[in-house]
C-alpha cells in the first residue's frame, strides 16, 4: 500500500468530447491518477468504484449539464472537491454551480495548464483539510463520550 503522502491525487474528468478527455489525460497523467468519463452515467459508475478526490466536469453536455451532474452526486459522494469547466461564459451556470453543485472553482476553456495545476493543488489542500477536520471531530466526540462516562462513574461512586 502506498504512503498517503506519495499517493497521487485522484481526478475524475468528465467531458462529452473525446479529444478534450485525451488532451487532459496526456497533460496530467504523470502527476495525477486520472479517470475519464464521456457521460454523466459513466462518471457515476467510476464514482461508485473508485475513491475520487477531485471532480472536473464540463458544463455543457447533451444528457445533463455539469451542474446537474455535480448536484446529483452530492448525497452519495459529498467528499470530492468539484471544479466546473466550460467554453461558454454563462452567469447562470456560475450561480447554479455555486448554489446547487457546491463547486469550488469555475474555469473557462481552453484551460491554461499551470493555472489548472494550481487550482488542483489548492482544491486538494481543501479536500485534505476537510478529511482531517472530519477525523478530528470524530476523535473529539469519542473523547467527550469517554469523559462523560468517567464523570458519570465518579458521580455514582
Amino acid at each position: 500500500m502506498e504512503d498517503k503522502s506519495t499517493e497521487k491525487i485522484r481526478i475524475l474528468y468528465l467531458d462529452d468530447e473525446e479529444n478534450n478527455l485525451q488532451a487532459f489525460k496526456a497533460t496530467f497523467r504523470r502527476d495525477y491518477k486520472i479517470f475519464l468519463a464521456i457521460s454523466a452515467e459513466e462518471g457515476r459508475e467510476i464514482l461508485s468504484k473508485e475513491e475520487i478526490d477531485i471532480i472536473i466536469t464540463d458544463q455543457r453536455m447533451p444528457e445533463e449539464t455539469g451542474v446537474e451532474f455535480l448536484a446529483s452526486i452530492i448525497p452519495i459522494h459529498p467528499e470530492p472537491i468539484r471544479i466546473l469547466l466550460t467554453g461558454y461564459t454563462d452567469i447562470q451556470a456560475v450561480i447554479d454551480s455555486i448554489n446547487k453543485g457546491q463547486v469550488y472553482h469555475y474555469l473557462t476553456k481552453p484551460w491554461e495548464e499551470d493555472y489548472l495545476r494550481t487550482v488542483i493543488k489548492n482544491a486538494f489542500e481543501i479536500y485534505t483539510l476537510r478529511k482531517e477536520n472530519i477525523k478530528l471531530t470524530q476523535e473529539l466526540i469519542k473523547s467527550n463520550d469517554q469523559l462523560e462516562f468517567l464523570l458519570r462513574q465518579n458521580l455514582l461512586s
